[in-house]
C-alpha cells in the first residue's frame, strides 16, 4: 500500500530507542523526511546516519523535551531547513513509574508537557500541509488500573484526553490528532528487558496476562503509527487506538 507520504516531513521526538527508533525508521522506509530529538549524542549520529543511508533527509538533534523552550526552537528550526512539518508523533517518555514525588515532577514535565508543547509548536506548521497529522504515544496504563498506575499511568490518560481535545477543537483546520496505547512492548534495552532480568516474577505475571502468549514489538507499533499519520488514515481523528495484542480488556465505545 502507497501511503502517499514519499517526500513528506515527519518530526518525532525521542528517535534513538524502541518504539521512536521503530517509528523514524517506518516513515524513512515509506520515502518520509524525518527531524528527530534524544537526549543521548552517540545514539542521535548513529540513527542519523542510518536514516540517511535509507535515502531520505534525515537530521537528529540532541534535545531534551522537559526543556519547552529548546523543544519550541527545534521545531521551528527543523521546519525551516526541511521546509515544512506534515506529520508529528509526541512519542518520549520519562518512563517514571515508581509512584515517588519527583517521578510526578518529571512526567508532568517530559511525558505531559513534551506532548503539550510539541503540539502547540507544530501546528501553525501544519495548518500549511496537506496532511496534518498529530499523534502522541500513550500507553495502556492510560487506559486501566496496572501496575504503572501512578505517575507514568496517570500522565498517559492525560495525554489521551489531551489529544481528543485537540481532535475537536483542530477539526475545522482538518488537522487530525490521535493517541496510540501500546500495550507490552519488548526490545532490547527496553522496560521489559529490564523487568524481565531485575524483577522476574513481575515479567511473568506481564506475560501471563497477554492472551498472545507474547509481547509486542517495536515495529508493530510503529507500523500502526505511521499508517496512522499518513493521509490514507485521513478519517481517522479523536481515537486513542489500542495496539496491545488484545492485554486489555476494556470495550472502546
Amino acid at each position: 500500500m502507497d501511503l502517499k507520504i514519499q517526500g513528506k516531513v515527519a518530526i518525532v521526538t525521542g528517535g534513538t530507542k524502541g518504539i521512536g527508533r521503530a517509528i523514524v525508521e517506518a516513515f524513512a522506509d515509506e520515502g518520509a523526511n524525518v527531524a528527530f530529538c534524544a537526549r543521548n549524542k552517540d545514539e542521535v549520529a548513529e540513527t542519523e546516519k542510518a536514516l540517511l543511508a535509507k535515502g531520505v533527509k534525515a537530521q537528529g538533534t540532541v534535545l531534551d523535551v522537559g526543556d519547552a523552550q529548546a523543544l519550541r526552537a527545534w521545531v521551528d528550526d527543523s521546519a525551516q531547513e526541511f521546509g515544512g512539518i506534515d506529520m508529528a508523533v509526541a512519542n518520549v517518555s520519562a518512563l517514571a513509574i515508581p509512584d515517588e514525588d519527583d517521578n510526578w515532577d518529571t512526567s508532568y514535565r517530559v511525558d505531559l508537557m513534551g506532548t503539550v508543547n510539541l503540539c502547540k509548536a507544530v501546528i501553525p506548521y501544519l495548518e500549511k500541509s496537506d496532511v496534518k497529522s498529530l499523534l502522541a504515544i500513550s500507553s495502556v496504563s492510560g487506559r486501566e488500573a496496572d501496575f504503572a498506575s501512578g505517575p507514568y499511568g496517570t500522565f498517559k490518560t492525560a495525554i489521551i484526553g489531551y489529544m481528543s481535545g485537540l481532535s475537536f477543537s483542530l477539526a475545522e483546520k482538518g488537522i487530525r490528532a490521535n493517541s496510540v496505547s501500546p500495550g507490552n512492548t519488548y526490545f532490547s534495552g527496553g522496560v521489559w528487558e529490564n523487568i524481565e532480568g531485575g524483577n522476574p516474577d513481575l515479567f511473568s505475571f506481564a506475560m501471563g496476562l497477554n492472551p498472545t502468549g507474547r509481547m509486542g514489538t517495536a515495529q508493530e507499533v510503529a507500523s500502526s503509527v505511521v499508517f496512522i499519520s499518513s493521509p490514507v488514515s485521513s478519517r481517522t481523528s479523536g481515537a486513542n487506538v489500542l495496539i496491545d495484542g488484545a492485554l486489555t480488556r476494556g470495550i472502546q465505545f
